[in-house]
């Protein structure tokens, strides 16, 4: 493990085992990691099941590094294909799940056991990604059909497509809503991400990201917003981060769009492709790749001359067996980041004693 700042180091706490084939994704249920409700996540697997994991703390101790980890429930024979990623709604009751098998299914956590409560048609083939908005009312979905579609909760748990979008030329990749606004992220084998938004419930490109703008030459793999909403990073095959800004200076048009620009680009520290990146509430930003590493970047508060831009805080070299397809912060007050890879396991480490001095 190399160390950059002095003293912080990234422990590993568990090695969950229980899927027979690659982890494709994993996410943290944004309702749990409370005083009164231990901390919740999904991973889905080309075995076709997502399993839900729960943290169990131990009598002994709050600390984390004291608590374990079991598998709560399997979410199967639903899914005819890999299961490539899931989201759970804002309040943490409803879990979507993206599969290979052209559909999305709708979980609901009934008193602690889940059922399928709905199933989303409509994509021609694998779908890619799901995300649910801020508010939990507005659904999307995209897959390597190349289009994004917009679903419209329902009551009853019924879902209506309120739009296709149809703007990118390859497969997509991520669909992500932004943090506080109903605005939508796509990232895409084009090596584009397009950003879509509502103007009198006609959703339609607002922006695109390419490489004319100072964006990715590659496939864009993912993206991740900062706690605020102002800043997102994107990773690529191109084998960097991209790190992009709200310019709320220069409104577009009468709704109140602000446009996004690109502030900085973190290159030179991967030289495989980046398949996941997450941005953290504290704003570190992790990134695991097919190099089987994760590493950690924070703000250069030093060096804002030039303007902005990133350092390497830490690299954790063989953090997994194979690719690392997912790394995600759990929400919380502890620095925990869980990672899932193509060896078939979920890893739960601990970033422990960050370094002091440069406000992290």
């Amino acid at each position: 493990m190399e160390l950059y700042e002095g003293a912080c180091e990234l422990k590993l706490l568990q090695t969950l085992e229980g899927h027979t084939d690659r982890v494709w994704s994993l996410v943290w249920n944004p309702a749990t990691g409370t005083a009164e409700t231990p901390l919740v996540f999904a991973s889905c697997s080309g075995d076709k099941t997502v399993r839900i994991w729960e943290q169990n703390p131990s009598p002994s101790s709050s600390s984390s590094s004291h608590s374990s980890w079991n598998c709560k429930a399997v979410l199967e024979d639903t899914h005819t294909r890999t299961v490539r990623s899931c989201s759970w709604s804002p309040s943490g009751k409803l879990l979507a799940v993206a599969s290979f098998d052209a559909t999305t299914s709708i979980w609901e956590n009934v008193g602690g056991d889940f059922e399928c409560v709905s199933t989303l048609e409509g994509h021609e083939n694998e779908v890619k990604s799901v995300s649910w908005n801020a508010s939990g009312t507005l659904l999307a979905t995209c897959g390597r059909d190349k289009s994004v579609w917009i679903w419209e909760a329902q009551p009853g748990n019924e879902f209506e497509c309120v739009s296709v979008l149809q703007g990118h030329s390859q497969d997509v990749k991520m669909v992500l809503w932004h943090p506080t606004l109903d605005v939508l992220f796509s990232c895409s084998y084009d090596n584009t991400v397009k950003v879509w938004a509502d103007d009198d419930d006609d959703w339609q490109c607002v922006q695109t990201l390419g490489e004319p703008n100072n964006g990715h030459s590659s496939t864009v793999w993912a993206l991740s917003f900062n706690k605020t909403g102002d800043k997102m990073v994107t990773c690529s095959d191109d084998l960097t981060l991209k790190i992009w800004e709200m310019d709320s200076t220069s409104m577009q048009s009468a709704d109140g769009y602000a446009p996004w620009r690109h502030l900085c680009t973190i290159t030179g520290y991967h030289d495989r492709t980046i398949f996941s990146v997450h941005w953290s509430s504290e704003g570190i930003i992790a990134s695991g790749a097919a190099d089987d590493a994760i590493r950690f970047f924070v703000e250069d508060k030093d060096g804002l001359v030039d303007g902005p831009s990133y350092k390497l805080l830490l690299k954790e070299e063989k953090a997994h067996g194979m690719d690392i397809n997912s790394v995600q912060w759990s929400p919380g007050e502890k620095r925990l980041l869980a990672s899932a890879s193509d060896d078939g396991t979920i890893k739960i480490w601990e970033l422990a004693s960050l370094c002091t001095g440069n406000g992290y």
